[in-house]
Parts: C-alpha cells; structure tokens; sequence
C-alpha cells in the first residue's frame, strides 16, 4: 500500500510544477530556461512538463480553483523575481496542505485510486504534516 506522501510526488508536485511552467511561458513569455532557473530545475525537465510527459497525469486538480489561484500568484512572483526560493516552497507546500485537507480533499482521493484496499474511514491524507 503506497502512502499518501507517494501520491503527491508522483502526481501532485509535477502536476503543479507543470502548471507553473506552462504559465511563466505563455503569460509571462520566458523561455524553457528561463522559466528553468526560476523554477529551480533544469530546462529538459520544464521541456517535459510542456509536452505532458511529466505532470499531465492530475489533470483534474488543475481545475480546482485553490490550485489555479496559487499556480498564478506563484507564476507571478517568479516572473517578476519578487519570491524567493524560500517563499516558492511555502506556496507549493500550502498548496499541498489545501490539497490533502478534509476527509475526503483531492489528494484522499487520488489515494484511494491508487491503493484500492484502503479504508473508507481512511484520515491519514488529511493529517497535518
């Protein structure tokens, strides 16, 4: 049985790594390695989060308002160079505890799909970290 941390570095982290990609580059017109060195990773990594090779498999997550508004104020803050290293780590971490909050928040569900042998009555995705 995998746990809930596994999910969200598997589909949660490069879902919004993604976004955040796609949103330095089409809104704020940086280039891959641009875009790279804000984000803190490599250019073919940010190459791979464009074609959905990594992070396209959350798709529906990126639908969820909490996760458009953070992506945006994150994209932001790095295109105009005002978040800090520190600052990007604390977006992406709350972002994260929005995700795995309630009973049943998205990152439960995405849980659940993945270890089908999970109890219903399952909190361990909602417990802070």
């Amino acid at each position: 049985m995998k746990p809930p941390c596994e999910v969200i570095v598997r589909y949660v982290l490069p879902t919004v790594r993604a976004l955040i990609a796609k949103e330095l580059i089409e809104r704020y017109d940086l280039n891959q390695a641009e875009a790279a060195g804000r984000l803190g990773t490599t250019q073919a990594a940010i190459s791979q989060y464009l074609s959905a090779k990594r992070g396209g498999s959350s798709a529906p997550i990126e639908r969820l308002s909490p996760v458009r508004e953070a992506v945006g104020q994150i994209a932001q803050g790095l295109a105009d160079e005002k978040l800090s290293g520190e600052e990007l780590m604390r977006g992406i971490c709350d972002l994260c505890e929005v995700l795995r909050a309630g009973s049943k928040g998205v990152v439960c569900e995405l849980h659940s799909e993945m270890s089908p042998g999970i109890s219903s009555s399952c909190s361990l995705c909602a417990q802070k970290t």
